[in-house]
């Protein structure tokens, strides 16, 4: 076995073939290619369509989002969401908010289907509800996950998911001889969803990697 294939005998093709076996609409298209402006990494297409999976399986109606973006992930629950659905974005970064904000009105999102919140997200999520969402999705600070997953077990309702992107971190959090620092807490922050008795999680080899977990 080589260092490019699992043990079941899967390769890189085949994960780039589940990656890109969903084609992204042209809107996240759209926005994946706009990342590159913002100096940020493009959500992974395998990412966005199962985030849009997701959130059509929950038949989500509100959903907060930690990081924004350039506006991809935010699509990418949109075309999942109830037709009603709300999310809430919440990102330190206000040019990333302006892209995404354009990147909605261009895909014929109105303003009432989404609240874009620039701040301090471990300032802004305690302000939100207990048990109002039926989704958190975490792309933001990888050294405030463990707070971000406490932040979320509180605003999720019973039934509701949390999604942690990025949960394999380049690679890092599998090599337990790295030890910087986004690797150390990553590690942490799963090991918190473990922990958790109203979490039933599964780690998913999607993108950077996802990390799912539903609340009991």
């Amino acid at each position: 076995m080589t260092s490019q294939q699992t043990p079941d005998g899967l390769d890189l093709r085949s994960w780039g073939y589940a990656e890109d076996y969903v084609l992204p609409s042209d809107n996240v298209a759209a926005s994946r290619r706009a990342a590159a402006g913002l100096g940020i990494d493009a959500l992974p297409s395998g990412t966005a369509s199962t985030l849009r999976m997701l959130a059509a399986a929950l038949g989500a109606r509100q959903v907060v989002e930690v990081g924004t973006g350039s506006g991809t992930s935010g699509l990418a629950l949109f075309e999942g969401m109830e037709p009603k659905g709300v999310l809430t974005s919440i990102d330190p970064e206000s040019d990333r908010q302006a892209s995404a904000r354009s990147a909605f009105l261009d895909a014929g999102i109105p303003t009432s289907r989404f609240r874009l919140i620039a701040g301090i997200p471990l300032e802004v999520l305690p302000r939100l509800s207990d048990g109002g969402y039926d989704l958190v999705f975490i792309n933001g600070d990888k050294l405030e996950y463990v707070e971000y997953v406490a932040q979320a077990l509180r605003l999720l309702r019973h039934g509701g998911m949390l999604v942690l992107n990025d949960a394999l971190w380049r690679n890092a959090v599998a090599d337990p001889d790295n030890e910087d620092d986004e690797a150390v807490i990553l590690r942490e922050a799963l090991g918190s969803v473990l922990d958790t008795e109203e979490f039933t999680p599964a780690l998913l080899p999607v993108g950077q990697g996802l990390l799912v977990a539903v609340k009991s």
